[in-house]
Formats: structure tokens, C-alpha cells, sequence
């Protein structure tokens, strides 16, 4: 991966202008419209519930990193394999903000962070109750298209930002299998993939930012680049594309994985510089009874 420096930072969850020029282009559009799908599944404590949902990890609520494989699989969809610790303190780049352990580069003025020594699934009960996460399965999740638009929050003319922020974020309350009950009374049971593609601009500063919970994984090119696994409140990692090995001009895919798994809270925030645009669609089957 290529260490190069970034051209911008972000501050709080805004993201400053790049510094550097930018080729002549299109004026980049007011809004980015994402197509996906959202999964709806029951607690594990109700009859026909999935362990997964409202599960404890071992080692308590938290970030985990490292549970999920590096690569997407042939259907594009990401792979549990376990040997994942709890994240003790972030890694960061030299502006403060949470990266991945595997983008580290100490020479950019990075600054290494810890995990617990003890192995933790995070929650996760198994590579194959995670599989079907991501997947239709008749009896256990119900599913449906979502669309997330980001807006213009910032940046220049020639790069801006585009944000998506909902603290209260519940797609599906009162649909599909309903609201769980209690109070507050939401539809907590969820997941969401999308699959986007965009062109790489080096030098460009190009970023992409999540803030949440719960669960978030992002994979450029089916390789991931953002690890925020885990039950746990909002917690931020970002990606500079720049520290890729990506070729200038280059048509690369994003895809993005989220989960609400608890019943706390939903809280969803992407800030970005890529003009992302919806990809293939994922399988959606027909809604099972």
C-alpha cells in the first residue's frame, strides 16, 4: 500500500478542503443517491431469534477489530474468521483521526494504538450465523431496498464533502418484523449492505469517514479499509485513499456493511469525498412470511 500524504484532515467529523489542484472535471453533483439493501432479523432472546442479535461479546461491549477477513469472497460479501481482540486505544494518522492497524505508517506522523490481548468473536457466534447477515435467508431475515442519499456538507467546488448523518437511524421501524419493543420502541434489528464504485484521483485527498454503531466494515476493491466491528457506542475510522495501491484514474468499487445489533441506540453518520455512485445491486429475494 502506497504511504503517500494526505492533503486534507478531518476535524470533529468535518472534513477541510484539499490542499492540493485539482484537475478541470464536471461540477460534481448536490447529492449522492446509494442504492442497497436492509436485512431485518429477530433478537436472539424471542422465538426464532438470531444468536448474534443482542448477543454480549465475552469480553464486553466494545470495538473489535480483526474478526472479519481482510478480502470480500466471491459473492462480494464479507467472511467472519474469528481471532479478533478488543480495540484498548485507536491508531491514528497524524491529524488524530482512527485508522486501521494495516494503514499505519509511522513515518507520516501516525501514532499506534492497542488491542486486548484476550482473542474475542466480538458477538459473532460463528462464521456461519455471519454469513447470513449479508444474505437472504427464508425464515430468519426479511429484506428490502434502501436508498441513502448524502448531500453537500462542506469542501470546494471542485471536491466537496457529502455527508449522510441520522442519529436516530432506524430504516424499518414498524416494517417488516416490526419494533422490538420497549422503550424506546425501534425497529433495533437490522443490517445494511451497499455497493458503490467511484474513480480514483491521486493526490486528490479523497477520504471516506464512518461515525456509529454499531457494527461497520468497508472493503475498496473487495480489500478492507475500515474494521469497526463489534457492540459499542459511536466510533469513527476513516480511510485515505492516497495510502492505497491504487492507480490515478482508476474505476474502484466500495462496498459498505453496516449492523445495529442492541438496543440502545442507532447512530449513522458518512462523511466522504468520493463521488460515490450505486453499483450492482445485492440479491434481494422475494419477503418470506
Amino acid at each position: 500500500m502506497k504511504r503517500n500524504q494526505a492533503l486534507f484532515a478531518i476535524v470533529g467529523m468535518g472534513l477541510l478542503a484539499p490542499t492540493g489542484a485539482l484537475l478541470a472535471q464536471e461540477a460534481p453533483p448536490d447529492t449522492l443517491e446509494l442504492s442497497g439493501v436492509v436485512r431485518d432479523f429477530i433478537e436472539r432472546t424471542k422465538n426464532g431469534g438470531h444468536p448474534d442479535f443482542e448477543a454480549v461479546p465475552a469480553g464486553g461491549y466494545g470495538h473489535y477489530m480483526g474478526n472479519i477477513s481482510s478480502m470480500l469472497d466471491e459473492e462480494r460479501k464479507p467472511v467472519f474468521v474469528g481471532g479478533g481482540h478488543k480495540v484498548l486505544s485507536q491508531w491514528r494518522n497524524s491529524a488524530g483521526q482512527a485508522i486501521l492497524p494495516a494503514l499505519y505508517d509511522h513515518s507520516m506522523g501516525d501514532t499506534a494504538g492497542s488491542l486486548s490481548s484476550t482473542v474475542d468473536k466480538g458477538g459473532i457466534t460463528s462464521a456461519e450465523s455471519f454469513a447470513q447477515w449479508y444474505r437472504d435467508v427464508p425464515g430468519l431475515n426479511l429484506s428490502q431496498p434502501i436508498t441513502v442519499t448524502l448531500t453537500k456538507s462542506g469542501g470546494t467546488e471542485e471536491m466537496p464533502i457529502y455527508t449522510y448523518q441520522n442519529n436516530s437511524f432506524f430504516p424499518l421501524d414498524h416494517q417488516l418484523y416490526g419494533n422490538s419493543g420497549g422503550s424506546p420502541d425501534h425497529n433495533f434489528h437490522f443490517t445494511m449492505e451497499l455497493r458503490t464504485k467511484f474513480t480514483y484521483k491521486e493526490g486528490a485527498g479523497q477520504v471516506f469517514s464512518f461515525y456509529g454503531d454499531d457494527d461497520v466494515w468497508v472493503f475498496i476493491n473487495g480489500e478492507l479499509v475500515i474494521d469497526i466491528g463489534g457492540v459499542h457506542g459511536k466510533v469513527n475510522q476513516v480511510v485515505e485513499l492516497d495510502r492505497l495501491d491504487l492507480t490515478d484514474g482508476q474505476l474502484c468499487t466500495l462496498d459498505f456493511f453496516f449492523a445495529e445489533r442492541h438496543r440502545t441506540e442507532s447512530n449513522f453518520r458518512i462523511d466522504t469525498t468520493l463521488q460515490l455512485e450505486s453499483d450492482t445491486m445485492p440479491t434481494v429475494s422475494a419477503l418470506y412470511d
